[in-house]
């Protein structure tokens, strides 16, 4: 909720806070996390808030690092339109998929193409666009998304060894990766997307950090924002993005209890923006049948009831 000025309702936004822990404290449906985390309790919580105008907000285990797995794909989105800007779409397609986020059927079906960045196929696509763009370092293994999200939160990201050895692993991803190979679609070799893609995955960060890398999203439309055109642009398009493709196929279902746009991780992480008004950091690690937090769902569907966020329209 904003008042008149357009900035945030602080004091409502903190209570806000208070009682979306205490609601996930004691939460029955919790999901089941994701076999790759390892043993981890269900019922862990964070969630912080960034504002646009400037407020920062947190509850539960705000400050417990996760690795921040498909929510990278967001970062390695911008990053790509950064560097070739539309010509993206010539090898990326911009739809829901309506298949598991690693078909490799749904990009046989489409000659290599990706339906979006958001799913797997989709992501390796962008990181052999990554590959080829120009870096300000000469860093050896390439790590773009890392060092952006160094630039937002003040230090370099550690990285989570288990992702990390996971790259030998990664049978589904390499036969995507192969696949769209042999339709002429990666310029790079297989290895060395896989390695990029693996690795911007590993990037730890916690609710706090989180919730700062996202908040470019939120303040590119808000008022008094930097007269770049170009990045209010790219970031009206990735909003969008995340709204019909952040959450897989429970994308819809979000649409409609959240109303605001988003990327989970199978870490239990999802990442929201309220445009013009909030990023959104919330973490559990529980998930439900399309991969997504079960409370964090929960949380930010009372937050934007709350804070009257959704981007579909006002109930005040």
């Amino acid at each position: 909720m904003q008042d008149g000025r357009g900035e945030t309702d602080h004091a409502l936004l903190e209570r806000a806070i208070a009682e979306i822990v205490d609601d996930a404290a004691s939460a029955t449906e919790r999901g089941e996390p994701d076999a790759r985390s390892g043993e981890i309790d269900a019922s862990r919580f964070g969630i912080a808030v960034a504002t646009a105008d400037g407020h920062f907000c947190a509850g539960g285990d705000a400050e417990r690092s996760f690795p921040i797995q498909s929510i990278s794909k967001v970062f390695s989105l911008t990053l790509a339109l950064e560097a070739i800007d539309e010509a993206l779409w010539d090898r990326v397609g911009r739809e829901p998929s309506g298949d598991p986020f690693n078909s490799i059927i749904d990009l046989e079906r489409h000659a290599g193409i990706p339906r979006n960045p958001f799913i797997n196929a989709g992501a390796l696509v962008v990181a052999d666009v990554l590959l080829s763009a120009p870096r300000p370092d000469d860093g050896d293994p390439p790590e773009p998304v890392r060092r952006r999200l160094a630039q937002r939160v003040g230090s370099m990201p550690d990285l989570d060894k288990a992702v990390l050895a996971s790259l030998d692993e990664g049978y589904a991803n390499r036969a995507l990766a192969n696949l769209a190979k042999s339709f002429g679609n990666l310029e790079h070799s297989v290895q060395a997307v896989m390695e990029l893609y693996v690795r911007q995955c590993a990037v730890l960060l916690d609710c706090r950090r989180l919730a700062l890398a996202g908040l470019p999203l939120a303040q590119a439309q808000a008022k008094g924002a930097p007269s770049d055109q170009q990045a209010r642009r790219r970031a009206k398009r990735i909003n969008a993005l995340m709204l019909t493709c952040g959450q897989y196929d429970g994308s819809g279902e979000f649409a409609y209890r959240v109303g605001m746009p988003a990327k989970s991780g199978v870490s239990g992480a999802i990442l929201a923006v309220s445009p013009k008004r909030a990023s959104i950091a919330v973490w559990s690690p529980g998930l439900d049948e399309n991969g997504n937090s079960v409370l964090g769902v929960r949380a930010l569907e009372r937050l934007a009831e709350t804070m009257d966020w959704s981007v579909f329209g006002s109930l005040r």
